[in-house]
């Protein structure tokens, strides 16, 4: 799954000349931590919730309401901003970009084409897409077997399988991590009629974790 295909391409963004005070009321309104900047169609920079929280007065400051104001409307968005924002492309993949949101720590990735911004990927994309790779919410049977890592072992599932002209909607795998025991082998199959695949299963000695159906999408 490629970047392009999750990415929200109505980005909501800031212009480098505006003033935090404006950036603040982006963010409540938007309900966003974190807005690129622009400058003439391209990104120049990245400020986050964070970010202006620390560079406006506390609510401890001596300021008046007057000055406070004042500060808030002269400070430019330019003058505090990220310069060196982590970007990814619309042809990287769901995976590369999950990556480089964690090693940034941030929330949200720009997506440029050259310096353009085309769109922003964030958390809660890279989390759908998650859902949608794993088939989550889809009309059929999730079944968890045990299985160890050896060659041939998910041929011989699918082989199984494949005898009930049932078909294999999904498969992903999952080790233990920190145990020597055998990892899952996760399948969604698109049927609900699976009872007697089950047992097929189990009888070439095949130990079933778990079978969850779901009939309504």
């Amino acid at each position: 799954m490629y970047v392009k295909n999750q990415m929200t391409t109505d980005v909501v963004t800031v212009f480098k000349d505006a003033s935090i005070d404006l950036a603040f009321q982006l963010m409540i309104e938007k309900g966003c931590k974190q807005l690129p900047v622009i400058d003439n169609g391209q990104l120049v920079g990245c400020v986050t919730e964070q970010l202006l929280s620390e560079v406006s007065p506390s609510k401890a400051t001596t300021l008046s309401m007057y000055e406070l104001n004042y500060l808030l409307s002269k400070t430019k968005v330019k003058d505090i901003m990220i310069k060196d924002m982590p970007t990814g492309t619309p042809d990287m993949l769901m995976e590369d970009a999950a990556q480089l949101l964690i090693n940034s720590g941030v929330d949200s990735l720009p997506i440029t084409e050259g310096k353009k911004l085309v769109g922003i990927i964030t958390r809660t994309d890279i989390l759908k897409s998650y859902l949608e790779l794993t088939g989550v919410g889809e009309i059929g049977t999730r079944v968890s077997i045990k299985a160890k890592d050896e060659t041939g072992i998910l041929a011989d599932i699918t082989g199984i399988i494949k005898d009930f002209n049932i078909n294999i909607a999904h498969v992903a795998n999952y080790d233990h991590i920190g145990s020597d025991d055998a990892g899952e082998i996760i399948i969604r199959l698109a049927s609900t009629e699976t009872e007697t695949l089950i047992k097929a299963l189990e009888a070439s000695g095949y130990e079933i974790l778990s079978v969850r159906q779901n009939l309504n999408e």
